[in-house]
Parts: C-alpha cells; sequence; structure tokens
C-alpha cells in the first residue's frame, strides 16, 4: 500500500494526511504494510514533502514579501536542493487579511536560491506557486545580482507596480555561479506572463488586485519586458509568451531567463521524491488533496500520482475534502473511486476542523474495500 497523497490546504499538511490514513487502514488490518510519500506539485508544502522523503531541512533569513525578515526553509540532498518560492514570498508570509499586490516582492525568493548555491548544489529544483507576488520574478533577479532602474538610474520600487518605472536593466552582475546549475522550473501553471491569460489578469485577483491594479501591473510587466529585451535580445519576449512564465506572480519568467527547465511540477516532484521505485512495491495507491476538482486534472499532485500509478498497471483510489469531479472525469484520470470526507461529515466546516479524525475514518471504509 502506497499513500502518496498532497496537502488538504487549510487542514492537514501531506505528511499529516498520509499518518491519518495509515492509522486507519491498521484499524482495519493491523499489521498492513503502508509506505507514505509525502507529494507536491511545486507550491507550498514542496520543501516538507523533500524533508519527509529524506532531504535535510536548510534555513536562512531572508526578505519576506514586505521586506521584513522571515526565517525560510529549503531542502537538501546530496547536490540537489528543491527550493519553495513560497517559503520566502508566499502568501502565507503576509499578515492576515492583508495583501500588497503592486508591491510585493520575489527579494527574498533569490536570497533563498543563493541560499542553496552557498551549499554547492549542481540541481535546483525551484518550486513555485502560491505567490503573493506579482513582480514577473524582479525582485528574484535583483537579489541574484542583477538591477533594474528608473530614468534617473536609480534602482525602482519593490513589486510589480514598481516596474511601471523601469528604463534599464543591467544583467550584467547576476551570480556566475547560475550558469554551472541545472535550474528546473516545477509548477502546474502554464500561463504566460501578460495578457488574458498572463499572471495579473488569472492570479492577480486572488492577490488582492482590484480591476485597476491589474491593468497598472499588467501595463508595467509590458514595460519590463521591453527593457529586458532592449538588454538582452529577443529571446526576453519569446520567454514572457512561453508556457510557465507567468507562475507565481511573473516569477516563472525570471527563471527561464536563469536558463530554467520549465517541467510540470508533480513530474519534476515525483522523480525528485523516488516514487517509481515506490510504486514498483505497491499494490494498492491512495493520492488526494483538498479539493479534487477541475483543476486537479491540469497538472495537481493526485492527477500525476494517478498517471504514473496507472501507467504501471497500478489501482489508485483518491481520498479528499471535497469531490466536484463525476465518476467518469475520475475513472479518465486514472482514479478508480474517490472518498471525500463529506461523505463521512456532512457539515463542511466539522470536515475543515476535525479533518484528520474523519479522515481516519474514511481510511477504515478503504481498508474494508480493499484489504478485507
Amino acid at each position: 500500500m502506497l499513500v502518496a497523497a498532497d496537502k488538504f490546504k487549510g487542514s492537514l499538511t501531506a505528511v499529516q494526511v498520509a499518518e491519518r490514513i495509515t492509522a486507519g487502514l491498521r484499524r482495519v488490518v493491523p499489521d498492513v504494510e503502508v509506505e507514505a510519500l509525502p507529494v507536491a506539485d511545486g507550491g507550498d508544502g514542496t520543501v516538507d514533502a523533500a524533508v519527509a522523503a529524506g532531504f535535510e531541512r536548510r534555513e536562512a533569513r531572508v526578505a519576506g514579501p514586505l521586506g521584513h525578515e522571515v526565517t525560510a526553509a529549503f531542502a537538501l540532498r546530496g547536490d540537489t536542493a528543491v527550493v519553495e518560492m513560497a517559503e520566502a514570498s508566499g502568501l502565507q508570509r503576509l499578515p492576515a487579511g492583508v495583501f500588497a499586490p503592486l508591491t510585493a516582492s520575489t527579494y527574498g525568493s533569490g536570497e533563498l536560491l543563493r541560499a542553496a548555491l552557498d551549499a554547492g548544489v549542481r540541481t535546483i529544483v525551484f518550486g513555485v506557486g502560491g505567490s503573493a507576488t506579482t513582480d514577473g520574478g524582479a525582485g528574484m533577479l535583483s537579489a541574484l545580482g542583477a538591477r533594474f532602474l528608473d530614468a534617473e538610474g536609480e534602482p525602482v520600487p519593490p513589486g510589480g507596480g514598481g516596474l511601471a518605472e523601469v528604463a534599464r536593466a543591467d544583467l550584467s552582475g547576476l551570480d556566475p555561479r547560475l550558469a554551472s546549475v541545472d535550474l528546473v522550473l516545477a509548477s502546474d501553471v502554464d500561463n504566460p506572463l501578460t495578457g488574458p491569460k498572463g499572471a495579473p489578469a488569472v492570479y492577480g485577483p486572488q492577490k488582492g488586485a482590484s480591476p485597476d491594479d491589474v491593468a497598472a501591473l499588467d501595463a508595467a510587466l509590458l514595460r519590463y519586458v521591453e527593457v529586458l529585451e532592449a538588454a538582452l535580445g529577443s529571446r526576453a519576449a519569446e520567454y514572457a509568451g512561453s508556457p510557465g512564465a507567468g507562475a507565481a506572480g511573473g516569477i516563472g519568467y525570471g527563471a527561464l531567463l536563469l536558463g530554467a527547465r520549465f517541467r510540470a511540477g508533480i513530474e519534476v516532484m515525483l522523480d525528485v521524491l523516488g516514487f517509481a521505485p515506490a510504486l514498483e512495491r505497491a499494490q494498492l495507491v491512495i493520492t488526494g488533496e483538498g479539493s479534487l476538482d477541475q483543476q486537479t486534472l491540469h497538472g495537481k499532485a493526485p492527477a500525476g500520482v494517478a498517471t504514473a500509478a496507472r501507467a504501471a498497471g497500478k489501482e489508485v483510489v483518491a481520498v479528499c475534502g471535497r469531490l466536484a469531479l463525476p465518476p467518469e472525469a475520475l475513472g479518465r484520470a486514472g482514479i478508480r473511486r474517490a472518498y471525500p470526507l463529506t461523505d463521512a461529515e456532512p457539515d463542511v466546516a466539522r470536515c475543515i476542523a476535525e479533518a484528520g479524525p474523519i479522515l481516519e475514518r474514511v481510511a477504515e471504509r478503504i481498508g474494508h474495500d480493499f484489504l478485507t
């Protein structure tokens, strides 16, 4: 039995999900062999998943999205680091109820990448998602040695709004170690940087951006691309339209400028976490996340787990807090059956507040259905 589930956002970490499922299964079959492999798709929780798989947790003091210093973690094993931008620049780093769509910066994410470089790594898996920012990665690039200047030759203000003032970009001071590192951009988002499907339009409202803010951010990012094109040539504009450029408020674009390879976050993480050998040992795979919905089918962790398991001829069931997919959609995704917490407890508020015990009860049902 392999438990490879993502977090239930706001209720349980991926590690806790695995623990609760294991406890429920063992109430039915006390000696059942359960292998837990918490997974993530590159967004928040990615470092925790890597640490659960045997990576070492490292910490660094970096700038949060508003500039205040925070302690952020990355994961290290051998010459590979897993860096999660949300650790430094995520929404969870903002005070409750506070948004800063125009001024939040990814500077701390660049500092976190620099800390990984200081650890001597050769490969960096850069998981992006859950950002508080829409600055096109300008803050990250600045932390790594780039300069973005206004018409007076002064650094532009932090955040996507400040890019409206950018007149010149100087990337000659970028950390030279970046040239010898394999940087992998891991994301479940394939949006371009700007336009109707770009970072400001699609994700800006989630970060507190008003319609006027969205328009201002889109115009500022277009200006940013024009200035980078003057400095770097046509590839700067080409990258802006590339899949993944709009990930995490455009930090994907900044990563592409650094030479990153874009890959689906869950595919990268399954490789890094050692999913294939664990899958070989399993008879049944249990995956899941807080909400199984249309977004799940577009690169989220359960869909990636189910795709890999189906290719290996393994049966997959899913657990979730909320189920919003019909059986035929689950079947096409490779999931035989889904077990939502709301089947055991119809009160959604109670499902969120008491997710752990309810998930154990759901796991007991799976045990009865598949182990007895």
